[in-house]
């Protein structure tokens, strides 16, 4: 039988406890973080979770022995690849992807670096002197040239597509132009909590997503339940909201006076008597003339204009909205 190094059986029962001891364990890539960076975020994170790198292999071990407890975990194995490690925490896997994300930084990109996003340079002025400088510009593919005294680029070009690996000889340029298109920090592939999985593309959403869409969904509830009339202890005092106008239009439209609808009754008939005297100009007493002298009259018709006969001259008419606005004049 092979003997096992004593580092490993720590180093794999380490990871078992971890495992076992949080709700959530999660698989980080940790590609491209230099060291030093690394340890920083390690020891940022250190009060809510533990961060333990290993080889692979110990790792796969480890979520062996692990999932003997907790069913499920061992579908995290599928996760595991290149430069990873385990991260187990009590956060909620939301929580844990944001403060994942929260570590992250741009970079400069190396030697074989593929490229996240499509690298481009923008057309205009560098801060470059004419020099030796514009020849390596040139050679990875940057249309720069000398105007004016001073190294400028001459139109936008993108230099490397999505997903392309970036040249050395590129790599050692975009720097100087203060082009840094690599993101490092630790990225969460996936994390196990209470025998689910949740993978990046899950638990990447904003932070107010879940609560917006839970209140949206709460305001079409109700309105839908208002609309139908479906008795409930939150729907009650709408219902009854809406019964009370239907019941003050109803009345309104009937002409049934009650304490509630006077006011409107009493503006209705205002606006009708208003409109009936200007009609019918005999019929109006003092009160009504004056009522009627404070309303917007028509603008008077021009000067050069025919006048038209007297029969066929059209009526001054008053709108119900400025006959109701006369309500206290006339009965207060």
């Amino acid at each position: 039988m092979a003997h096992v190094a004593a580092w490993k059986k720590q180093v794999v029962k380490e990871l078992v406890d971890a495992m076992r001891s949080h709700q959530v364990v999660a698989v980080v890539d940790l590609h491209g973080i230099p060291s030093a960076q690394l340890q920083l975020m390690r020891q940022g994170m250190r009060p809510k979770a533990a961060v333990i790198m290993s080889r692979n292999t110990l790792l796969d071990i480890a979520i062996d022995e692990a999932a003997k407890e907790r069913p499920g975990l061992e579908k995290m194995k599928e996760f595991l690849g290149g430069q990873c490690a385990i991260v187990a925490t009590d956060e909620n896997p939301f929580k844990l992807f944001r403060q994942m994300e929260s570590t992250k930084s741009a970079a400069p990109a190396k030697a074989g670096d593929i490229a996240p996003e499509d690298i481009e340079v923008k057309a205009g002025d560098t801060p470059f002197k004419p020099g030796p400088i514009v020849g390596e510009l040139q050679k990875v593919g940057i249309p720069a040239g000398i105007e004016g005294g001073k190294i400028v680029i001459k139109k936008d070009k993108v230099l490397v597509k999505q997903g392309d690996p970036i040249s050395a000889e590129l790599a050692a340029v975009l720097p100087k132009l203060e082009i840094l298109p690599m993101i490092v920090g630790m990225d969460l592939r996936a994390a196990f909590e209470d025998g689910l999985i949740y993978k990046k593309d899950v638990l990447d959403v904003p932070v107010d997503y879940y609560t917006s869409m839970i209140g949206l969904a709460s305001r079409s509830a109700m309105a839908l339940a208002v609309e139908v009339c479906y008795f409930a202890p939150e729907t009650m005092g709408p219902l009854l909201a809406k019964a009370y106008r239907s019941a003050v239009a109803v009345s309104t439209e009937s002409a049934f006076p009650t304490k509630d609808t006077i006011q409107f009754l009493l503006a209705k008939a205002e606006a009708s008597m208003l409109v009936l005297a200007v009609r019918i100009p005999e019929l109006g007493d003092e009160r009504v003339q004056q009522r009627l002298s404070a309303t917007p009259s028509s603008p008077a018709p021009s000067s050069d204009k025919k006048e038209e006969p007297k029969e066929e001259k059209k009526e001054e008419k008053v709108s119900e909205e400025d006959a109701a606005a006369g309500l206290g004049a006339l009965f207060g």
